[in-house]
């Protein structure tokens, strides 16, 4: 009986071997599925990049209290000083704290970039069979949003502390599109140093020392014509500050033409320049 039941024990389990016709159905070449297209993929990855602010909502700090903090401070701390009362100066300065707030934050997106590529997370999606460039573009796409909100925030403190656009509704539109453009377009260069620097820290780090001067050595807190000659020369130079003379001059119900096309001008420079850039250093990382 113990050798019986030794000899049932031992026995090698039936290995299944499929036949020639079954293994034929499941190598059979069948009809591959339809890759999206570039937009379809685009926005995917921008859903992707709302997600996150979703799950990690306190993301969204630097595009609510920032603001509300900056505009605070700055309308009571200099709106006496540089105008005849903090409302006169709001006037005059609630554009540009509007470009400086959402300029600032485009830097998220290549610290956001940075973050992701150590993880690891850029090189399962360069696996993907969809256009190159869609999880790049649709990461800066889902920041749009962040721009918005930021810009609507600052908006909003602004008109209860007393900020009256003449340029009405329009007017505040237009300004808030030709910001949400110029972002998007400086997004890139943001996205190229996210590729090319080792940490996120070092991300912050230079983008900090770029925007520093592009933001405070501009119109947004006063008339260059205060300014030294010498320093005029680099304000006028300034894309901050044909982007703050546009959306100052929409808002007020005028328009600056030469200012609007400066800004049409930086923003293919950077999309054309930093995006190919770009996307020459991700093919090859």
């Amino acid at each position: 009986m113990s050798s019986d039941t030794a000899t049932s024990t031992n026995r090698a389990p039936k290995v299944y071997v499929p036949s020639s016709e079954a293994l034929a159905t499941v190598l059979a070449p069948g009809a591959r599925a339809t890759p999206p297209s570039p937009l379809s993929a685009s926005l995917i990855f921008g859903w992707r990049a709302l997600l996150k602010i979703k799950h990690v909502p306190e993301q969204l700090a630097d595009v609510t209290a920032f603001p509300i903090v900056m505009v605070l401070m700055f309308t009571y701390l200099f709106g006496g000083a540089l105008a005849d009362s903090p409302r006169d100066y709001l006037q005059f300065f609630l554009p540009g704290i509007m470009v400086t707030s959402v300029v600032m934050i485009t830097m998220y997106t290549g610290v956001g970039l940075n973050t992701d590529i150590e993880k690891g997370i850029f090189d399962r999606f360069r696996t993907l069979p969809v256009w190159r460039p869609a999880a790049l573009v649709g990461m800066i796409v889902g920041d749009v949003l962040r721009y918005i909100l930021a810009a609507l925030v600052i908006l909003a403190v602004g008109l209860v502390l007393g900020f009256r656009p003449d340029g009405g509704v329009v007017g505040v539109l237009t300004g808030i599109g030709l910001l949400v453009v110029f972002s998007f377009a400086f997004s890139w260069v943001w996205t190229f140093f996210g590729l090319v620097l080792r940490s996120e820290k070092s991300v912050m780090g230079v983008s900090m020392m770029v925007l520093f001067p592009l933001t405070f050595l501009s119109n947004v807190f006063v008339d260059p014509s205060t300014m030294p000659g010498w320093l005029q020369a680099f304000v006028k130079a300034n894309p901050i500050t044909h982007l703050v003379s546009s959306v100052r001059a929409a808002m007020a119900g005028t328009t600056d033409t030469s200012a609007m096309m400066w800004i049409m001008l930086w923003s293919a420079v950077f999309v054309v320049l930093f995006g190919t850039l770009t996307m020459s250093r991700y093919n090859r990382r």
